[in-house]
């Protein structure tokens, strides 16, 4: 079997269409990958350490992950943090009220920082960019009861968000967390 040239030219001739058309859509393809690849690389590793002061009311804690500033105030360093990523720090919770309380969570003075330690907590696109659960439940603690619980900590992985991450060069976070009785 002998193929000469002038019916490989002729070939091509007759599937120029279908030739431009694969390479046609071939360029499209590596196009819309490299710029998919270079758009993702901005989030890839996205990550940022923080901190969370406790403040409480009725109550203490200590134990766990529970650090003590040389003030005396209770805090978490949370480590470093992915968004959409679940981050958990435990420690006791002691009642110091003479009844028996139920509590209650809530975070407040939530601060993003750039990397040059500006405070860029403005134009946030999200009401709360992070979550804070727990896993105490409900369960009214007499007065000198003692509770371990467990805090969850998670990072919207909202892409508005992501964006402002990167846009405004976060580099870390903090936040208190109050618990205090209901």
């Amino acid at each position: 079997m002998k193929i000469s040239l002038r019916s490989v030219v002729s070939f091509f001739v007759s599937a120029k269409k279908i030739i431009l058309l694969i390479l046609l859509v071939s360029l499209i393809t590596l196009v819309v990958t490299t710029v998919t690849s270079i758009w993702l690389s901005k989030y890839h590793n996205l990550h940022f350490p923080s901190l969370g002061t406790i403040h409480v009311i009725g109550v203490e804690v200590y134990g766990g992950d529970i650090n003590i500033t040389e003030d005396g105030i209770p805090y978490i360093d949370w480590g470093t943090i992915y968004p959409g990523t679940f981050t958990n720090r435990s420690f006791y919770i002691k009642s110091n009220s003479s009844v028996s309380i139920m509590l209650r969570l809530r975070t407040s003075s939530v601060t993003f920082q750039s990397s040059e330690d500006q405070n860029v907590t403005e134009g946030l696109p999200i009401e709360n960019p992070l979550n804070l659960t727990w896993t105490y439940d409900d369960t009214p603690l007499d007065p000198a009861e003692e509770i371990y619980v467990t805090i969850t900590l998670e990072a919207s992985s909202d892409l508005s968000f992501l964006e402002y991450l990167v846009a405004y060069d976060v580099s870390k976070f903090s936040f208190d967390i109050i618990i205090t009785p209901l």
